[in-house]
């Protein structure tokens, strides 16, 4: 039978070899965050975990979360730095993860792109792998798909979902808090990976800031200052669980302080968070100086420098701040639970950052 000239995947736009490099260039990274658990290597269709490591456990309950890295991506590619976003999105997954006390066992990924440039995902690889050994967790699969005539040439987006454990009886949350318990901020490392399109719309768009542009008050570029990653908490949170009493965690993601820690806040008491407990980074004044963007918009979009809040009993309070302290958190006492009064029950922002 004659060979045909017609329609090929290659021809669409696919490029199968530039996959199957792209996996042999990122094997390495992945190898890094293995842990005993793990079986099998990658390259199969499902990540293999033995479950048999929760026997241990007299109860064990599964958390699971999943989440993105937004529109920081765009940032990423305009500057060409992809080693560094896979941070990102190990934080905004097994951060979420912590909250309830449980313990990151796990992550896969998805990386979508408008073509396969093996060296490029293998760096954003080789940032997810470094994040999953900052977490504690194994990267046990993922996928690339490339999406030709979807997305241009350069164009990414990554997504990730991760699983992880802790103990019924350890289980972290709401109907632990009681009034008078201290709220503990734990400082971000800038803006994490939430707000980006109000940053690059103020910043980029409206006052026409080059990423390249150094800025005085950050002490490098605008770009290096909006790539810098998110700072994954996991491993902090489950040592402040050992060392101290600890009612909730609220990771500050979408939303800003108040909201988030608003979703661990029991019907008839109240958070109050003092404003004057903290300075926001200079990226935060810049955002809302260069885009006249008032105190509400920012406070609901961007974090304001608190990245993980820890309620605590009062008498867990120093212990909590040592541990903290130890393990290189900057962390303080931000506020305190209160009875609801005539408040609605939820969290608020009061006073004026110092």
């Amino acid at each position: 039978m004659p060979e045909t000239t017609g329609a090929s995947y290659a021809a669409a736009g696919v490029d199968i070899e530039a996959g199957d490099r792209a996996v042999e260039l990122m094997k390495e990274w992945v190898k890094k965050t293995r842990r005993p658990e793990v079986l099998g290597g990658l390259g199969g269709f499902a990540g293999l975990f033995d479950a048999s490591a929760l026997k241990r456990y007299e109860r064990p309950l599964l958390a699971s979360a999943t989440d993105g890295v937004g529109t920081k991506v765009d940032i990423a590619r305009q500057l060409g730095v992809y080693d560094t976003i896979g941070h990102d999105l190990v934080a905004m997954v097994m951060d979420d993860i912590v909250v309830c006390g449980a313990e990151p066992l796990f992550m896969t990924d998805y990386i979508c792109v408008g073509k396969v440039h093996p060296e490029r995902v293998a760096a954003i690889v080789k940032g997810i792998a470094e994040g999953c050994v900052l977490a504690g967790c194994a990267l046990v699969g993922g996928e690339t798909a490339e999406h030709p005539g979807l997305l241009g040439e350069d164009d990414f987006d990554v997504a990730g979902a991760g699983t992880g454990v802790v103990e019924a009886d350890r289980l972290l949350g709401a109907d632990l808090i009681r009034t008078g318990d201290t709220v503990i901020a734990m400082a971000s490392s800038g803006l994490h990976s939430n707000g980006y399109s109000l940053v690059r719309h103020v910043l980029l768009n409206q006052a026409g800031l080059s990423l390249d542009a150094r800025i005085e008050e950050f002490g490098r570029t605008l770009g290096e200052e909006l790539l810098e990653p998110t700072r994954i908490y996991s491993l902090d949170c489950l040592a402040l669980t050992r060392t101290a009493e600890v009612h909730a965690f609220s990771h500050v993601t979408g939303g800003g302080l108040a909201a988030n820690l608003a979703r661990v806040i029991p019907d008839g008491l109240h958070a109050v968070v003092d404003r004057a407990t903290w300075t926001p980074g200079p990226v935060f004044d810049l955002v809302g100086r260069t885009g006249d963007v008032a105190r509400p918009e920012l406070e609901k979009t961007l974090n304001m420098g608190v990245g993980m809040i820890a309620v605590v009993p009062q008498e867990s309070t120093d212990a909590a701040l040592t541990t903290l302290a130890d393990r290189g958190v900057d962390a303080w006492v931000a506020g305190e639970i209160t009875d609801r009064g005539d408040e609605p029950t939820g969290a608020r922002l009061v006073g004026d950052y110092a």
